[in-house]
């Protein structure tokens, strides 16, 4: 019925003699008539053509009205006046792209009366403010086996845009993204400053192997951006102190990459790489064949942006390594990219999230131990046009019943939700959750930038924050082994670019001169 509609709308389009002038050159404008349809029947025809529908009831009405709305009319080539306006392209190669993608249409898909539908529809039926989640009790306060440490050197203030604990107890890696002074520092052991190496572009993706660093920048920002900027560095150990600072370039020209998986997806012994294109109006999710001394063969696995989150793995049991992929930026959703084992992979939607979900990580883990991948997936980015609390933001945990069929099992409610991560913390055998936000509910709740969660078993999980939790603001994370104990360690990266919106709290403004770059919490089991 939905198809029957939209073909309908679509073959009685015409157009008119009516011309305008852009650019110089005359411009014929479409003029279409108005369907007999109602605003419910246009927001699911014009809205879902690109992500999943969205109730009204998803957002309050000043948010539909002030925001929203106006940024999806451009979408459908609805503008306030009578062309389409400069200032939806950034300047520069990124605005260029945009343009080229048609993203924002010169012409209406829609009569200017059908939008208005649209618009009171969502108007007249969205509340006048959203539910806060609701806490039945606090977060405990106190991690009973974790140390806090701040590190010795920080750059203040922080723009921290990844974090790695070194592997086999070589120290901590951060990096930090200010405008024109990116760094990527190295830190001991002992959480003092090593060394620092100057970057021309902003790091968001850090891998080490053997005696090579690949290094994934996302461009000169790392703020939304389409520019092809992005790139990939090999960057090894010289000088008499065999410090890591000669790069050489491995991959160029992506589209604001923030995520790279490794793996061999062909058989051959080599490592390829799945690159998360975020990108902002544009970007793409593709995987490079390392062809070795002849770089990496660029091979397009979907071509939308919002590619966030890449897993390398063989999920169907077939000796193949598969790929699964997290989706954010509009058309959400969990894809499974089935390979075929000739070079190509054939694309399948495992779930799919509203827009508003704000999707941000995803890991595979088996939770009740029965041999299959479940999925933990974590949504709350708020940094758009909605940033506003959100009752279902937080930590969804989807258990695998069998051929790749997913249910969900467990939700942990969590204002603005960035990352969890699944691990043997308290090492009694089953899966604790280490998570951050980036989006806590400051005036509340403002313990939510970091949750730990102890797993009691059955999909019981209790709550833990710490005293020092609201000493940065926590974007980024990694758990590895520190110091090669046996137990896994916990580094949260601070990042004070925004200050949460409203606040009253005073947060913001201490951050600015004391939050530190990067702490750790030190696993004290071992």
């Amino acid at each position: 019925m939905k198809k029957f509609v939209l073909l309908s709308v679509l073959l009685v389009l015409f157009y008119a003699c009516s011309e305008r002038k852009k650019g110089g050159e005359e411009v014929d404008i479409v003029k279409i008539p108005i369907s007999n349809l109602q605003g419910n029947q246009l927001a699911r025809i014009h809205c879902s053509n690109c992500h999943l529908f969205v109730p009204p009831d998803s957002l309050p009405k000043f948010s539909w009205k002030n925001d929203v709305l106006p940024a999806m009319a451009h979408r459908l080539g609805i503008y306030n006046g009578d062309h389409q306006p400069d200032s939806l392209f950034d300047r520069g190669s990124g605005g260029d792209i945009v343009r080229k993608a048609n993203i924002f249409p010169e012409q209406p898909l829609l009569a200017r009366a059908d939008w208005d539908k649209i618009v009171d529809y969502y108007i007249d039926n969205a509340p006048d403010s959203m539910p806060a989640i609701a806490r039945t009790k606090k977060i405990n306060m106190g991690l009973r086996h974790f140390n806090y440490k701040e590190v010795a050197y920080s750059h203040r203030p922080p723009l921290t845009t990844m974090v790695k604990i070194r592997p086999e107890g070589k120290g901590v890696v951060y990096a930090d993204g200010k405008q024109n002074i990116n760094s990527l520092t190295f830190l001991t052991p002992d959480l003092e400053k090593d060394y620092v190496v100057g970057l021309k572009t902003s790091p968001v993706h850090y891998y080490e192997k053997k005696d090579t660093i690949y290094l994934t920048t996302a461009g000169k920002s790392i703020f939304p951006h389409d520019a092809a900027e992005g790139t990939l560095l090999k960057i090894s150990r010289s000088g008499p102190q065999q410090r890591f600072n000669n790069s050489k370039m491995g991959i160029e020209n992506m589209q604001r990459p923030v995520y790279m998986a490794y793996g061999d997806l062909n058989g051959n012994g080599r490592e390829d790489i799945v690159a998360c294109e975020y990108g902002n109006h544009t970007g793409k999710l593709v995987y490079f064949i390392n062809q070795g001394k002849n770089g990496y063969e660029k091979n397009l696995l979907n071509n939308r942006p919002g590619a966030i989150t890449a897993i390398i793995k063989d999920m169907n049991g077939d000796g193949l390594n598969d790929i699964m992929a997290l989706m954010a930026q509009g058309d959400e959703g969990i894809f499974f990219y089935e390979n075929k084992g000739d070079g190509s992979f054939v694309e399948k939607r495992l779930l799919s999230f509203m827009p508003l979900f704000g999707s941000q990580y995803m890991e595979l883990a088996d939770f009740n131990n029965d041999g299959l991948d479940d999925i933990i997936y974590v949504c709350g980015d708020n940094a758009d046009k909605t940033p506003y609390l959100k009752n279902y933001h937080g930590i969804y945990i989807f258990l695998n019943e069998g051929d790749l069929k997913f249910k969900q099992a467990y939700f942990y409610p969590l204002n603005g939700a960035y990352k969890a991560m699944a691990r043997d913390f308290d090492l009694d055998g089953d899966l604790d959750i280490a998570a951050i936000s980036f989006f806590p509910d400051y005036i509340h709740h403002p313990e939510e930038s970091f949750v730990y969660l102890e797993n009691k078993g059955q999909m019981d999980f209790v709550d833990y924050s710490f005293p020092q939790s609201t000493n940065g603001r926590w974007i980024v994370m990694d758990a590895e082994d520190m110091d090669g104990d046996g137990d896994v360690d916990i580094a949260l990266g601070s990042f004070v670019y925004f200050t949460p919106a409203g606040d009253t709290t005073g947060l913001g403004k201490k951050w600015l001169t004391t939050s530190p770059s990067v702490i750790i919490l030190e696993n004290t089991i071992r």
